[in-house]
């Protein structure tokens, strides 16, 4: 890792996966940044606004300034107002966490959600965040659009999902992966039960439009005690009805309409 700016977006990217703040030393040591370049990065990162230490010199966290520009992003592409009211009826229905993602390249990020769940357990985990493809069902979902070839090049890049990372049910390998792929495409939709976290089930399917890529994905995703799989399986009739919905309205969007540029 050479260059100032692969540098610099790889502190940004690690510090925002930190839950609390991180010494200097440890920064530069997992990046494998000589630490009086880490520190001069850091220096500059903190007197342009991204970064702050927690006391003087102390360890760093990101700010919310980096979050701004996402949210400023997300807010002047139109897609959250395009989707939301989606996303509330789907969550109102299913009593669960239903969240959208947008495809951008080679990456699939959560982007907006709707909160079901009013008592309760209430899974909800951050946002902004891309998908990790091996072991989600929004992964899934996206993946069972493309040829299995594909759909393992994309995989290889971020590698399998771990049983003691995730749920019990990861696969961590070809065939088991595959195995999910097929029969996500034959019931249309993505399902997974205690794979991306133990006790936790999801589904996922894909938006697109006839001729068109994938632009994104919408999940439904909650507790096993109350998301069954026989309860995904009475909500897959509204959820590719939401898919549909969506796909409709991409148009709307400058960010959908790149996505299938």
């Amino acid at each position: 890792m050479n260059g100032v700016l692969e540098r610099t977006l790889a502190i940004l990217e690690y510090l925002a996966a930190q839950a609390e703040a991180t010494p200097l030393a440890l920064l530069a040591d997992e990046l494998e940044i000589p630490r009086s370049a880490c520190h001069r990065l850091l220096t500059d990162l903190v007197r342009c606004g991204y970064v702050r230490q927690v006391r003087e010199h102390g360890d760093y966290v990101l700010t919310t300034k980096l979050v701004g520009l996402g949210l400023s992003f997300l807010a002047t592409s139109g897609i959250v107002d395009i989707a939301q009211t989606t996303l509330d009826r789907l969550a109102d229905l299913s009593g669960e966490l239903v969240r959208l993602a947008i495809v951008d390249g080679d990456r699939l990020t959560w982007v907006a959600k709707a909160q079901g769940a009013r008592k309760g357990l209430r899974y909800d985990p951050d946002m902004g965040m891309d998908t990790i493809l091996s072991c989600s069902a929004t992964g899934h979902a996206w993946m069972l659009t493309m040829s299995d070839e594909r759909a393992l090049e994309l995989v290889s890049r971020q590698g399998f999902g771990k049983p003691k990372d995730f749920g019990p049910n990861a696969p961590t390998t070809v065939k088991a992966l595959l195995g999910f792929l097929e029969a996500g495409r034959k019931r249309g939709y993505a399902m997974i039960n205690e794979v991306f976290a133990p006790g936790m089930t999801a589904m996922a399917a894909p938006i697109q439009r006839k001729g068109y890529p994938t632009i994104g994905v919408i999940s439904i995703a909650g507790p096993l005690m109350r998301l069954s799989e026989k309860r995904m399986q009475e909500l897959g009739p509204a959820l590719l009805a939401a898919a549909t919905e969506l796909a409709a309205a991409s148009n709307s969007s400058p960010m959908f309409s790149r996505s299938t540029g």
